[in-house]
């Protein structure tokens, strides 16, 4: 264990020492299952990201309260807060993933959990000053940056807590993140109901409510979270004594590991089947609204949005632990044959007003969304090693951030073209549905293109001392 000292030669001292990773090691008798709850606190909460929807038509009418105003905002502007949350998710978990893994999930769970709470609770002054940019800060930028360090803080830690079992581990790691939706949406409905006057939607009352509500769960989270003990193994675990074709025993350096042609298949895998999803999940409220008229109403939409993130919890565990037996690759085969033959499906479930179906695709391929977040990690694992997986992956969800672009704007303007040009509302979203199915055809020649990491990229002995003299200097 690496001591850092002060100015003086001596024993550096914490602000807040309960946050260092030394004082979160798990005394003997601990029980790993004690830390998917721990994972569970931190991911329901930053998992309202996926409901931030049910917001977007109230935050259309703020002055008008009843219909939108001059002045109101466009959902075209309101669906970039979404946006640069993602965009900001990807990069401060690229930038901070190093951090993360040396400073332990309890440091970066208190940070992730007072960062959101900031969000809200700026957002709030954006909401009461009518001023979106403050919105853009508040909720895309600095809870954004909340996201990414949140998403990746417990990943790193299930996976050393359960080595005989990667792809369930990190489907208990992330899955609460698909799931926090369940709870915000009817939760964010529910709110600016009570908070709703003559004239106020209640925007303003819930952002705050929600901020003291997500801080006090993720600060018992990061309270109960620890990493195991160095050596340690689970009861009767026995290392596999070979590596397969495409899972090595070797570790590879987190720099190294964007210069190979895996890491970037990788990225193009994941931005595909999130870019996919992403724009789905982002409008899922309006849009199904405006594809069946009279048929789903606010509160329905509210509920379709909660149920899909019921089954992007699901699939996140479920489809990560299938991945544990067919394989990775395999498994992300099955994302994306599926994913398109469901997006051809969608439009003709509008034009025929079935409702049934549209609502199963959508579930369907909302689950295989969130299985593909909890597969990469072990798929990383897989191709990087155990060492560095949590840095890795935290630069690959870069790809997250440009998907978080290019999903909403897909939907967004695509629709706001075809309205414009007098295209019913209830069609404006075909062209798009047709453009996802052609992103996961590049994401299935992508993740057939990905082989076993050469040799050469491994650690070697004096690589791995070397790194940690430097680390120690």
């Amino acid at each position: 264990m690496t001591t850092t000292l002060d100015a003086s030669g001596m024993p550096a001292r914490s602000l807040l020492p309960f946050l260092d990773r030394e004082h979160t090691i798990a005394r003997p008798g601990y029980s790993r299952w004690m830390v998917p709850p721990a994972a569970l606190c931190v991911h329901l909460c930053i998992g309202q990201a996926y409901a931030f929807s049910v917001f977007n038509l109230p935050m259309t009418k703020l002055i008008g309260v009843t219909q939108s105003a001059s002045g109101d905002w466009k959902l075209t502007e309101l669906g970039w807060i979404f946006s640069i949350a993602m965009v900001f998710l990807g990069l401060s978990a690229a930038v901070f993933g190093r951090w993360v893994e040396e400073g332990g999930p309890r440091k970066a769970m208190f940070t992730a959990g007072v960062a959101w709470a900031s969000a809200f609770l700026i957002s709030a002054l954006g909401v009461y000053l009518h001023n979106l940019w403050i919105i853009y800060l508040g909720y895309g930028v600095i809870g954004g940056c909340a996201l990414g360090i949140g998403y990746i803080s417990p990943v790193s830690t299930l996976m050393k807590w359960f080595p005989d079992r990667l792809g369930m581990a990190t489907g208990m790691a992330i899955m609460g993140f698909g799931g926090g939706a369940l709870i915000a949406s009817p939760l964010s409905v529910w709110l600016m109901s009570k908070f709703a006057t003559t004239s106020d939607v209640g925007v303003l009352g819930a952002f705050i409510t929600l901020g003291c509500v997500y801080f006090v769960f993720m600060m018992v989270g990061s309270a109960i979270v620890r990493v195991p003990a160095p050596g340690w193994k689970p009861e009767g675990y026995v290392p596999p004594a070979a590596a397969t074709r495409l899972m090595t025993r070797n570790d590879v350096f987190v720099y190294q590991a964007v210069k190979t042609p895996q890491f970037w298949l990788l990225w193009i895998v994941l931005f595909c089947n999130t870019t996919a999803g992403i724009g789905v999940l982002g409008q899922a409220s309006a849009m199904s609204q405006e594809m069946f008229p009279g048929h789903i109403t606010a509160v329905a939409a509210a509920g379709l949005v909660g149920l899909m993130s019921l089954f992007n919890m699901g699939g996140r565990f479920s489809w990560a632990s299938l991945s544990d037996f067919i394989g990775r690759k395999s498994t992300y085969f099955v994302y994306m044959v599926l994913g398109i033959a469901l997006y051809v499906t969608v439009p003709y479930a509008g034009a025929s007003g079935n409702v049934v179906l549209f609502v199963l695709c959508f579930l369907i391929i909302v689950s295989m969304y969130g299985g593909g977040f909890s597969t990469v990690p072990a798929y990383l694992r897989d191709m990087f090693g155990t060492r560095y997986v949590g840095a890795i992956h935290g630069i690959l969800l870069t790809a997250w951030s440009m998907a978080g672009i290019a999903g909403p704007v897909l939907i967004n303007y695509i629709r706001e073209y075809n309205v414009t040009h007098g295209v019913p509302k209830a069609q404006a979203y075909n062209t798009t549905m047709y453009i996802m199915a052609g992103l996961l055809v590049v994401g299935f020649l992508a993740n057939l293109c990905v082989r076993a990491v050469d040799k050469r990229h491994h650690m070697k002995d004096e690589d791995s001392s070397g790194l940690e003299a430097a680390r120690a200097a």
